[in-house]
């Protein structure tokens, strides 16, 4: 679409010949996510749609107990070092944004008065600053206001490097500073077209000044709220074993009329993904289950039943491998992985080739995901605007055969390869669930045919998504030589989650292991176009940026796309919930309710 005729369609949206609804169906058509669309008009000075939620309950309270399973346990309650999703997820039910992302991914004011827009003032013709405006009248659940004071706290507590927070690349390079008690703005250093980061969905939930001003830096982890959360949301904290159990109640002061309307919140931890379906699927037992990854299966076997429904919400989650960059074998300077080594066998561009042909992704789609998802190369699949088409995937044993022989990679006696001294055996580690047992074994019975030989590892998953700096077996310490798991797409735009591959975000003891690039992969090239695609302000140039940073990612084959996952959660049959792609499934907690 020419220039042109883009502002002449905004222009129509502002005199109202055209409705904001039918601008979104036309930049869907010429491959505009519906998110950027309406960060498009934001920017022009048409303010985001008001997204109304359905909720019959007339007053809050009154609707018992709400039973939510997580078969991966929640294990910590801050939301600035949830490294997990689970995690992410705990801390919601207490600790709030300023807004989060509907499904259709518009912004959705929760702790702001209003979302910023140029019609108010809240957005900078140059791109450089937001200003933000606050909800009056919000109380912490211990009885103290919110206010801008705890909005600066949070980003100098996040930006402090010290302190490991996880949520560090949304608040290092924006200055925040307040205005007034109820009026903060934040200030970039150059244009920012994706201004709605900081503050904003899971990195953007607010922990209190009051309670947390002591914990900046070494001392974060020493905090006793990281357990026992004091925050604005619609729950207050009553009890928490990690690993297991998880009690809220009602907050009866919460700042949204008639909001919540359950008294009670408990969430089961344990367990494994298909007797969480079970108890909400088929026996009724509770009234939501999270992260269904169960086989496809199974799941029209359970919703026969009767008692719940499979819902399935459109997302930019990838299940994929990382081939280790480093040797996990060794050890510098007290830290194995480290990036001053590089792995024996990965570091072969064949070996890493041979396995991007040995991944069936089409058998793994087909017989274990179904209709929660499909086979990709991609790493970035959402929203579709930024989907590369110059990828590929293939499946092919002999051609696999082929590269190793021609890269002296020779089979022996025992069928395995081996060259230079070093045999073609790595380990290959995931989180304990069906699925993707069933992958590994998929992906190490074509491996063994092209002489590769694959030794198989579980983790427990609350053991392998746990937060837990001093644990080796976690996903973000990687000491294996490949693992795998899903990765969630936060925000309905990619800038965040194309960040896990910047060399300044690997994860390494220094920052705790909270940097977002568990890979340890690096590349100059990489660094360079993202930095451009931060402040690129032109659409269509940007999304040809974000393109290419996952071409750079997908085509080194370190990193092994293999599904493109959906949102997938069990609802009880009588349960609303308002779960969104591009938030966590909690973000609109408050508003959830049971039919009578």
């Amino acid at each position: 679409m020419k220039e042109r005729e883009l502002r002449d369609l905004i222009a129509d949206v502002k005199t109202g010949r055209l409705s904001r609804r039918a601008f979104v169906q036309r930049m869907i058509a010429v491959g505009l996510s519906a998110p950027m669309a309406g960060m498009m008009l934001s920017q022009s000075g048409v303010a985001m749609a008001a997204t109304a939620l359905p909720y019959k309950p007339t007053k809050a309270g009154g609707g018992g107990v709400l039973k939510l399973m997580y078969w991966q346990a929640i294990t910590l309650l801050n939301p600035h070092f949830a490294v997990g999703t689970k995690d992410q997820e705990g801390c919601r039910i207490f600790y709030e944004p300023l807004a989060g992302w509907d499904g259709d991914g518009n912004l959705v004011p929760i702790l702001a008065a209003e979302i910023p827009s140029k019609e108010n003032d809240g957005l900078a013709e140059d791109g450089r600053s937001v200003v933000w405006k606050l909800k009056r009248g919000v109380k912490w659940h211990d009885g103290m206001p919110f206010t801008a004071d705890d909005v600066v706290f949070n980003w100098e507590y996040a930006r402090t490097p010290e302190s490991a927070a996880v949520s560090i690349a949304s608040y290092k390079d924006v200055t925040v500073e307040k205005i007034d008690d109820f009026t903060v703005r934040l200030i970039f250093a150059k244009p920012t077209p994706f201004w709605a980061d900081a503050f904003v969905g899971n990195y953007g939930a607010i922990i209190p000044k009051h309670l947390f001003k002591d914990y900046v830096g070494a001392k974060s982890r020493e905090a006793p709220h990281n357990l026992k959360p004091v925050g604005t949301g619609p729950y207050l904290f009553v009890d928490f074993k990690p690993g297991d159990m998880l009690r809220a109640k009602i907050n009866p002061t919460y700042h949204v009329a008639n909001r919540p309307h359950f008294d009670e919140v408990e969430v089961k931890g344990g367990g494994d993904a298909v007797s969480a379906a079970r108890a909400v699927l088929q026996t009724g037992e509770y009234d939501y289950a999270w992260n269904m990854l169960v086989e496809e299966e199974i799941l029209q076997k359970l919703e026969a039943a009767g008692k719940g429904r499979v819902n399935i919400t459109v997302s930019g989650n990838v299940e994929f491998i990382q081939l280790n960059s480093t040797d996990p074998a060794v050890e510098v300077d007290g830290e194995r992985a480290s990036i001053k080594t590089r792995h024996p066998l990965f570091s072969d561009p064949a070996v890493r080739q041979a396995i991007h042909l040995l991944i069936d992704r089409v058998s793994i789609e087909k017989f274990i995901y179904g209709r929660t998802a499909r086979a990709t190369a991609n790493f970035l699949n959402n929203p579709e605007r930024f989907r590369s088409k110059n990828t590929k995937f293939e499946f092919n044993i002999e051609k696999a055969n082929q590269i190793l022989e021609a890269a002296g990679w020779k089979k022996s006696g025992d069928g395995i390869r081996a060259k230079d001294g070093k045999a073609l055996k790595f380990v290959f580690q995931t989180s304990i669930n069906a699925p993707r047992q069933k992958t590994q074994a998929i992906i190490k019975q074509a491996c063994q045919k092209a002489g590769i030989d694959v030794e198989l590892k579980s983790v427990v998953g609350s053991v392998f998504f746990s937060s837990d700096t001093a644990n080796p077996d976690t996903y973000p310490h990687f000491y294996c030589d490949a693992q795998m798991y899903n990765t969630t797409m936060p925000q309905a735009d990619p800038q965040l989650f194309m960040n896990q591959y910047v060399s300044w975000q690997v994860a390494n003891k220094e920052n705790k292991w909270q940097g977002r690039n568990v890979s340890r992969w690096q590349s100059k090239e990489y660094d360079e176009v993202y930095k451009q695609a931060e402040q690129e302000l032109d659409a269509v140039k940007r999304a040809a940026l974000f393109i290419k940073l996952n071409d750079l990612v997908v085509t080194d084959n370190y990193i092994q796309p293999i599904v493109s996952r959906t949102r997938v959660a069990a609802l009880g049959n009588k349960l609303t919930a308002h779960i969104s792609g591009w938030d966590n499934d909690l973000w609109q907690l408050a508003s959830w309710y049971r039919e009578a």
